[in-house]
């Protein structure tokens, strides 16, 4: 089983077709960057992976469930063992840090109040948010804020953890600090796609990446960047952050 294997599928939202023919296959434990300009499809594409939005194709499938025939009860469990961070946090204003997290919990189905309680404590731990379950979100910092975005994607302990431009309401050290923590999880075993248009990210944490423009989902490979302590081939990260940017989102790189 794949956590992503998706041939020859198309993506619409509402009446405006947004990817077509897209191939992608992404192993268990994998990590990539999506990424492009605001407005390519990054978004719709994650939204797609959680069964909220619908698709066509000839197969469509992530942690082995069928994204053509996905019925109700379906979604429901692989909601289950997806983790999902969002640019917002989302963070429920008029709970504290454990209330939100015993809100997921319990709409997932945990019953046991001493089970809820140790699996809160376990992931807080992870994300370095321990002794803050009585404080109320608006306490919090950003970076803070989005480590309980966090937390609450890997309450179920998720084979996939999808974020959606993680860091695009940080500052610059909270932003450096979420994507280490993400890597951290993923270097654990957990799948893991990022959706953002900062490039420096990428150079700072290189994976795999896959561009959204132009209609089309296009996988670019390994890293694009010139690390020198690696010593590794590639675009260079010496050049501007401009014509990086540019070699990311268009679709036509190099013409």
């Amino acid at each position: 089983m794949k956590a992503i294997d998706l041939q020859n599928t198309s993506l619409s939202h509402g009446s405006v077709n947004v990817l077509d023919h897209v191939y992608l296959s992404v192993e268990l434990g994998e990590m990539l960057y999506l990424v492009g300009k605001s407005g390519e499809g990054k978004s719709t594409f994650i939204k797609t992976l959680i069964g909220d939005i619908p698709l066509l194709g000839e197969r469509a499938e992530v942690l082995g469930y069928d994204l053509l025939s996905l019925d109700r009860l379906e979604r429901s469990s692989l909601r289950r063992k997806i983790g999902v961070i969002f640019q917002d946090f989302q963070l429920l204003t008029d709970r504290s840090v454990e209330g939100n997290l015993d809100f997921v919990l319990t709409a997932t189905g945990w019953k046991a109040e001493s089970s809820k309680v140790q699996r809160m404590e376990e992931v807080l731990a992870q994300v370095g948010l321990e002794g803050k379950q009585k404080d109320m979100p608006h306490r919090l910092s950003g970076g803070e804020q989005q480590r309980l975005s966090v937390a609450r994607a890997l309450l179920n302990k998720p084979s996939l953890v999808l974020a959606d431009e993680p860091t695009g309401q940080l500052d610059p050290e909270s932003s450096e600090e979420i994507l280490k923590l993400l890597v951290e999880i993923h270097q654990n075993g957990t799948a893991m796609i990022i959706s953002t248009h900062d490039y420096l990210t990428i150079d700072r944490f290189p994976a795999r990446v896959v561009r959204c423009a132009g209609g089309a989902l296009t996988d670019l490979g390994g890293i694009l960047f010139e690390s020198p302590n690696k010593g590794q081939a590639g675009y260079s990260s010496k050049q501007s952050e401009a014509q990086s940017a540019d070699f990311l989102s268009d679709p036509t790189p190099g013409d």
